[in-house]
């Protein structure tokens, strides 16, 4: 019965650990920031467009900003929000970065804020993995990887205007 016991604890320890690294491998930390679940989803072919997002928390004690993101899979990235106008949403640029404050978390979600991939150079895969850098203004830029995820079933399509996606360089 000891044997069994001490089997059982190596072989849950051994699960937690695999668990706990895989988790782990969608945070990541570069001095006072981190960056949590970072995620996009598929373009469908031809789509000159994608999504990122992330959670940004700043364990700082002053505020940092968001001014940038490239990736080799997009020739321009910029910062985008979905704001409500007259009924209808819209998704324009954020003007001069995205701040964070000390202490605080920003999460870049469907919606909201988020990253646009702008002119992909190819469809986004569900399953691949999309290299991505973070460039703030107070902090050291953060090197992730971007998970394509499938697209959520349960999410309402919403009426979108993207007139404002002009590419504003």
């Amino acid at each position: 019965m000891k044997k069994l016991n001490i089997l059982l604890f190596a072989i849950s320890a051994s699960l937690t650990s695999v668990f706990a690294s895989v988790a782990m491998a969608h945070e990541y930390s570069v001095g006072d920031i981190e960056i949590g679940h970072p995620w996009s989803r598929p373009t469908p072919p031809g789509t000159p467009m994608g999504v990122g997002y992330l959670v940004i928390k700043n364990h700082s004690d002053k505020t940092v900003t968001l001014v940038g993101a490239t990736t080799p899979k997009a020739e321009h990235v910029s910062i985008h929000e979905t704001v409500m106008v007259d009924g209808v949403m819209r998704m324009q640029s954020v003007k001069g970065g995205l701040a964070i404050s000390a202490g605080g978390v920003v999460e870049l979600k469907p919606l909201s804020y988020h990253l646009m991939l702008e002119k992909l150079a190819e469809p986004i895969k569900e399953g691949e993995s999309i290299p991505l850098t973070l460039e703030f203004e107070g902090a050291e830029a953060v090197n992730v990887e971007l998970s394509v995820q499938s697209l959520d079933a349960d999410t309402k399509e919403v009426e979108m205007d993207h007139s404002g996606h002009g590419m504003e360089h």
